[in-house]
């Protein structure tokens, strides 16, 4: 790698910036608490390995080189995406007695949920092909390098999502009180939805 620090700090800051991940992570930890977050956060962290894989191995070029496997894709993760957003928009303060069941369902799916959705999002594709390339000293083992700096990215990711679940979960008594829930379940929708119509209307390059 030609400066690890660089890498580390341009890493750390993309992972930081609030996106995709901190709406579906918000919405998972102030639904299901702290155990729902973490699951969302390793989902999405799997989410961030299987692309590392594929940039890794040539997957992500051929994406890219093929429009139509491009336009596929982006619009699988941009219909996903609206849907948890539409979900989250019209959710509705379940019964006590179904309260547990319907929890238990939630953090069943998280995991799921997370991995989904990163998987599903060529973005992320085009991310680890443009940038972790640049970090690449062509005299040694290319495959290694990307193997690593994915790795290292995930690493970090799955680090800061436990954080900010940490926070988010410290904060939840308030933040899950009917009045402020209704605000953020609807801010979380239009964000995943506002996210999911960008990602539909990307033009492929």
């Amino acid at each position: 790698m030609n400066d690890i620090l660089t890498f580390l700090v341009l890493t750390l800051f993309v992972i930081m910036s609030p996106g995709i991940d901190t709406a579906l992570i918000t919405k998972r930890t102030m639904a299901d608490g702290q155990t729902g977050g973490y699951k969302m956060a390793l989902g999405l962290a799997s989410g961030s390995l299987v692309h590392t894989l594929a940039a890794t191995f040539g997957l992500s070029a051929l994406l890219l080189q093929s429009a139509l496997a491009f336009e596929i894709v982006k619009y699988a993760g941009a219909i996903y995406l609206m849907y948890l957003g539409i979900s989250a928009f019209l959710s509705k303060k379940s019964d006590t007695g179904s309260c547990a069941k319907e929890e238990k369902t939630k953090e069943t799916s998280a995991f799921r949920q997370g991995l989904v959705s990163n998987v599903l999002n060529p973005k992320v594709a085009v991310f680890f092909l443009t940038f972790l390339p640049q970090f690449v000293q062509n005299d040694q083992n290319v495959t290694l390098q990307l193997l690593l700096m994915g790795i290292t990215y995930t690493i970090l990711a799955i680090t800061w999502f436990f954080v900010f679940v940490f926070f988010i979960n410290y904060l939840r008594k308030w933040l899950t009180t009917p009045s402020v829930q209704r605000f953020m379940d609807k801010a979380t929708g239009v964000v995943l939805i506002g996210f999911g119509l960008k990602l539909a209307f990307e033009k492929h390059k």
